[in-house]
């Protein structure tokens, strides 16, 4: 199946939960285990079409904005997803109480038993209109977004394509393209402010029915955290801290003498030399064709996984007008499929895409073997490995796209891994302190930024840009109005990455089998236990 054929439709509520009804009146029923497996089979069928519809009609609705026909779905899908989740939510419940617990956990796994007990705490009926209203701001929110409309070196932009020239070598352009991109956010301050002021209300209405003190507590069962807490992240961002700050600062150091300024600000702070960054080579069409090359040369598997990627057509990476920004990948569990959304903007960003999303689409691609829908993909801090580590396997291959830059991009590669990992901290900290004072003012948030931001990225300097110098860079950063509490798995997993990188260094051989046999695992096991598979250290540690 191609994507572009694939037949969306609408599903039917009232005859899906039909089906979820007798089924469920089937597994109260059942005198033993088989029957109970038997009826989760054929449930899972009409689960997996339910799912494969929603992100068909996320992705067309992500292509296009304004497509009316899946603004339309969108909405739906805004509306009734909650009802869908209510469905499970019962399926859950049935199964976490008919007393075959050893009988899953053998079958399944116990990270799925584990998963089920997260998804019971994380949900109740008596906040369904509250997920639908959390459901609409943040659509609102992608559109807000994908309306900008940027008029720059005779082109309407979007906030993608602003990439580019916010990278130029030209003093002048480079600064006015930071203006115009930062404008944006400044003349629409009012309406980031609000869709998070209402976000954050309903999160901690939601705490607050299901007896939470703080949406904290909430936030970290629907990220389905079952190996660690808060305290434990708090210490990790302390360490963070405490182990990378140096390198941090080294690295600015390093990039000032290369572009021959005294200190890194934000007007300079994408240059990474003084002749320019590395550039892909080639259009979209070009950069494929040596994704192609690059994966048949890496493994069998890849070759074959990245073969049938494009067979199919399962990625769209073109910028547009009116499409949504950022890139991901989501699967399409009914055909066993990945997909890899992105905006290509002519820097490397283009080739960390091909890489990163990649990761997450070569997993669920080894993972296809895999019914059970909870399990094709792990955690999300599990997922975040596969997809930063394969951009360090694909190291040996960066020739195809950067030529005689490839170094360059390694330089700029691996020290934007190393630079991330504050900034993630702070992103993941920041959220806390909301949560934990959810009556803030906008002011206030901006204040709370402003001075999380001194503490784990004292270097930075915003010139004279306003808005930044309020604490209001957090407005562009797309998990803190959409995903909370997400933005620590990346941290979690670029130290994995990392680690992974150093095990390349000894045998690379051996690092990518460790790797290979995490991919296969889909998410069967937690986050501590894949590390511990990987043969990787923890990072709590």
């Amino acid at each position: 199946m191609n994507f572009n054929d694939i037949n969306y439709e609408r599903t039917d509520y009232n005859r899906v939960k039909d089906i979820y009804e007798k089924a469920l009146t089937n597994i109260r029923s059942s005198k033993d285990f088989d029957e109970v497996k038997s009826t989760i089979e054929s449930l899972n069928k009409t689960r997996v079409h339910l799912q494969t519809m929603k992100e068909v009609a996320s992705i067309k609705y992500s292509i296009n904005t304004k497509d009316d026909y899946f603004v339309g779905e969108n909405e739906y899908w805004d509306e009734y997803g909650p009802l869908y989740q209510d469905l499970d939510y019962e399926l859950y419940q049935t199964l976490l109480s008919i007393g075959f617990k050893d009988q899953i956990i053998e079958e399944y796994g116990r990270q799925f038993y584990s998963l089920m007990e997260c998804q019971v705490k994380s949900f109740s009926r008596d906040i369904i209109g509250l997920l639908q209203e959390e459901n609409r701001l943040m659509s609102d929110y992608t559109g807000l977004l994908a309306s900008a409309k940027i008029d720059f070196a005779g082109r309407v932009c979007n906030l993608s394509d602003m990439n580019f020239y916010m990278e130029s070598l030209d003093d002048r352009v480079r600064e006015e393209a930071i203006r115009a991109h930062t404008g944006f956010f400044e003349e629409n301050e009012d309406r980031f402010d609000q869709l998070f002021d209402s976000l954050v209300n309903i999160r901690h209405q939601m705490a607050l029915k299901m007896g939470y003190k703080s949406f904290i507590d909430l936030g970290y069962y629907r990220m389905q955290r079952t190996d660690y807490n808060r305290d434990m992240v708090a210490n990790l961002r302390e360490n963070v801290l405490a182990k990378y700050s140096k390198k941090v600062h080294a690295l600015y150091e390093a990039q000032a003498q290369r572009i021959g300024r005294d200190k890194i600000d934000y007007f300079c702070e994408r240059i990474e030399f003084l002749d320019g960054n590395a550039e892909p080579k080639g259009d979209s069409k070009e950069i494929f064709e040596a994704g192609r090359a690059m994966y048949s040369s890496l493994s069998k598997e890849t070759q074959e996984f990245f073969d049938f990627l494009f067979s199919k057509g399962l990625f769209d990476v073109e910028a547009r007008e009116n499409k949504a920004m950022g890139g991901y990948c989501t699967v399409l569990p009914e055909y066993k499929m990945p997909f890899i959304f992105a905006n290509f903007n002519g820097t490397v960003d283009d080739i960390d895409v091909l890489t990163h999303e990649a990761g997450h689409a070569f997993q669920m691609y080894m993972s296809r073997h895999i019914d059970m829908p909870e399990l094709i993909f792990p955690t999300l801090d599990s997922c975040e490995i596969h997809s930063m580590s394969m951009e360090f396997f694909t190291y040996p291959w960066m020739d195809l796209f950067f030529g005689q830059d490839v170094e360059k991009y390694k330089t700029y590669h691996y020290g934007s891994a190393i630079k991330f990992l504050p900034y993630g901290c702070l992103v993941d900290h920041f959220q806390h302190e909301i949560y934990e004072n959810p009556d803030m003012s906008p002011d206030q948030r901006k204040a709370t930024w402003l001075r999380l931001e001194n503490k784990y990225l004292p270097y930075r300097d915003y010139g004279d840009l306003d808005i930044l110098n309020r604490g209001g860079y957090w407005f562009r950063q797309g998990h803190i109005y959409k995903d909370p509490f997400y933005y620590i798995d990346y941290v979690l997993a670029q130290i994995c990455a990392l680690n992974f990188y150093e095990k390349m260094q000894d045998d690379y051989d051996m690092a990518w089998n460790d790797y290979l046999k995490i991919c296969r695992l889909g998410g069967r096991y937690s986050f501590f236990d894949l590390v511990k598979i990987a043969n990787l250290p923890n990072p709590f540690n």
